[in-house]
């Protein structure tokens, strides 16, 4: 009888062997909402926005009832419902399932062994996953106080550059670089390099304090913006995202993505979310307000060594120095009823990323860290 035990030498040759490049990737870990005996806590992990969705929203998904149809493969409808709403054409829309679909399809169409992918310290860690699945090597360039830093993006670009990734406002940091920074980082990379601007959280910036990305991506070639859903629209269960650039790169990206990427309640939530710009408006009203009474909350407790980073998303990113280490707030929120995000496997195991809630939500939590940064020893 044969001997039931593989050794290790060959079990590659007894099984499908992946590539080295898929073996680099850590998969992505999404925020928890629970606590570690299971018990469901309040979520402040994943961005998502307190207000909900939009009753539009919600109304025209429920009234999507025929799931034996495909949806439309091109989203028709939400494309020219989001050309209509910025003055984009919309044959140069794609959608995604999410933005971390399109993310993805950047890197794969433009990059793949022998070339490199650019970011920066601290950005998205989709970044990483998307350079690695495609075989392209990631550079990871120094940040600037935890933000970006564009003199140094641009010194660490070489000849195998071929994609450089940026999340304005960054997560899991929520820096923001303004409209001439975006514009410098452009005007310093070759033309065959593609600069994909991510703006998940664009939403949550005024109007007036734009970083000019869409008209980038309007009237140059190399330029890929990437939204989402997920965030200020409050749509993170539907999985849908959008990008747009220059015709040639929309042109891309519709060859390789999945060719019925958003589901029939997406599309018909989606657009439904779009023509409710007044709930875009309260939620964006709403975060800055409470975000700010947070961070002031924060500030009071500089002298116990928190210091809360500054942010143009719906988070607060907090550095902990002082006898209340970032892991002990981690867990003492736990108990506190709330799952917030520490980031130990992203090089910042002295941070917190906070959600910004209700101002019920906000107000416990500036409370409890007060009461944990005053009883630390």
């Amino acid at each position: 009888m044969a001997d039931q035990q593989t050794p290790a030498s060959t079990a590659s040759a007894n099984r499908p062997t992946p590539k080295d490049w898929i073996l680099g990737i850590h998969a992505y870990v999404p925020g928890k909402s629970s606590g570690k005996d299971g018990r469901p806590l309040t979520k402040l992990s994943a961005n998502e926005n307190p207000l909900g969705t939009s009753k539009a929203a919600l109304a025209a998904r429920a009234a999507a009832l025929d799931p034996s149809r495909y949806p439309d493969p091109d989203s028709t409808d939400l494309r020219a419902g989001l050309g209509a709403l910025h003055g984009i054409a919309a044959d140069r829309i794609v959608m995604g399932t999410g933005s971390d679909e399109l993310l993805n399809l950047a890197a794969q169409a433009f990059a793949g062994v022998g070339d490199e992918v650019l970011y920066v310290r601290y950005g998205f860690s989709v970044y990483d996953i998307a350079a690695r699945r495609c075989g392209a090597t990631p550079v990871v360039a120094p940040d600037k106080d935890y933000g970006t830093d564009v003199d140094a993006l641009l010194a660490a670009v070489t000849e195998r550059t071929r994609v450089v990734f940026l999340a304005n406002p960054n997560n899991p940091t929520g820096s923001y670089i303004g409209r001439d920074e975006v514009a410098r980082l452009h005007a310093g990379l070759r033309p065959d390099i593609l600069l994909v601007l991510d703006q998940a959280y664009a939403e949550y910036v005024a109007p007036e304090h734009s970083d000019g990305a869409l008209e980038l991506a309007a009237s140059a070639s190399n330029v890929l913006v990437t939204r989402t859903f997920s965030k200020i629209y409050g749509l993170a269960g539907e999985r849908i995202g959008w990008a747009t650039g220059d015709a040639a790169l929309v042109d891309m990206l519709n060859r390789i993505r999945g060719p019925f990427n958003v589901s029939l309640t997406g599309q018909a939530a989606g657009l439904a979310a779009v023509a409710d710009q007044g709930f875009v408006e309260a939620s964006r009203l709403h975060n800055a307000a409470e975000r700010a009474r947070f961070v002031e909350a924060l500030n009071a407790l500089g002298n116990h060594g928190l210091r809360p980073l500054p942010s143009e998303a719906n988070f607060v990113l907090i550095e902990f120095s002082g006898k209340l280490t970032a892991e002990a707030a981690y867990e003492g929120l736990m108990e506190h009823g709330y799952i917030t995000r520490w980031l130990p496997g992203q090089g910042l195991p002295q941070c917190l990323r906070i959600t910004i809630g209700t101002a019920g939500q906000m107000d416990e939590i500036a409370a409890a860290l007060r009461t944990m940064a005053e009883a630390a020893k």
